[in-house]
């Protein structure tokens, strides 16, 4: 009834002073995004167009010579390569073994606290020094090796050859975050209804067909989540290859963001360096972009 009552020039103040009060709270945010995000992805656009050499203490404009020097560049195409196979790796083994972890979770097994525990602590724990005692245990006379040894088995170098060294990494970052895509499928299957699965068992569907066609369905958004957040992650591993492999042996395991390092630090070429961030971030966007699209043909209630 006040506001009723008011003025037309009280109405526009009080409005004015309300949007006002949203700005400020705002305010910070906007900042933050501006000079922390925005400003540096329009700096690195910039960079990139540029012939950038710290020791030569240069700074020319070049144009898009550095995107064609990319295109013809078999380094950049080896990082892909590398990238590519990691990524597919990493989402296939992490998703999938996500979710088995997950299913037997829910289970409600004797247990099931210790064993949730122990596939989580990973992920609160250091990377680098998750990744320095993995280093440790997969070199040539670590103690894998040294299990194997007692099997009578001759371990390979992990590290040091081209095929388990790939390997080597997907498995150690598997490890470290499965813990995390396992507890957002729990909670997925926790808040699957008990009543759908009993209709699908009285039905006469087995324990596999209600799976695929009662709980996927219905934890398919989880998956679609859980799948964007993998990928994006995988194209921007770095400790680890850092750590374990410095992007050996040859090129096999020098992934994009390695390859950017490498360009930017090891051999001062920043502008080029930005090219590289650039396209990087051009590929997590468009592989976001086309899983967010291909959700309407199967994640459940999407139209």
């Amino acid at each position: 009834m006040a506001t009723a009552t008011m003025s037309p020039p009280q109405r526009r103040l009080n409005r004015r002073e309300d949007v006002l009060t949203g700005f400020a709270f705002v305010l910070p945010q906007l900042v933050g995004s501006l000079l922390f995000v925005i400003g540096p992805l329009v700096a690195v656009v910039w960079y990139s167009l540029h012939d950038w050499n710290v020791l030569a203490n240069s700074f020319t404009y070049s144009g898009a010579d550095n995107y064609e020097r990319l295109a013809s560049d078999p380094g950049f195409h080896d990082a892909m390569r590398a990238s590519g196979i990691f990524s597919a790796g990493l989402v296939l083994l992490n998703v999938s073994l996500a979710l088995a972890l997950a299913v037997m979770l829910n289970q409600r097994l004797p247990g099931t606290a210790t064993f949730r525990a122990f596939f989580f602590s990973p992920v609160v724990v250091s990377l680098v020094a998750w990744t320095i005692v993995w280093g440790f245990l997969l070199q040539a006379d670590g103690g894998i090796n040294g299990f194997l040894s007692q099997l009578g088995v001759d371990g390979p170098n992990w590290l040091r050859e081209g095929p388990t060294a790939m390997l080597s990494v997907i498995v150690v970052q598997v490890f470290k975050n499965v813990g995390l895509n396992m507890v957002l499928f729990l909670a997925a299957l926790q808040g699957v209804p008990k009543e759908v699965r009993e209709a699908a068992t009285m039905d006469g569907a087995s324990p596999w067909r209600s799976f695929w066609s009662v709980t996927v369905p219905l934890i398919s958004g989880t998956i679609l989540l859980v799948s964007i957040l993998t990928v994006v992650g995988s194209l921007q591993v770095f400790a680890q290859i850092a750590v374990l492999t410095q992007g050996g042996p040859g090129t096999s395991t020098t992934v994009i963001v390695y390859y950017l390092y490498q360009q930017a630090f090891q051999f001062q070429e920043f502008g080029y360096a930005s090219a590289v961030s650039v396209v990087l971030f051009v590929i997590v966007a468009i592989l976001t972009f086309v899983q967010w699209q291909t959700r309407k043909r199967w994640v459940f209630h999407e139209v």
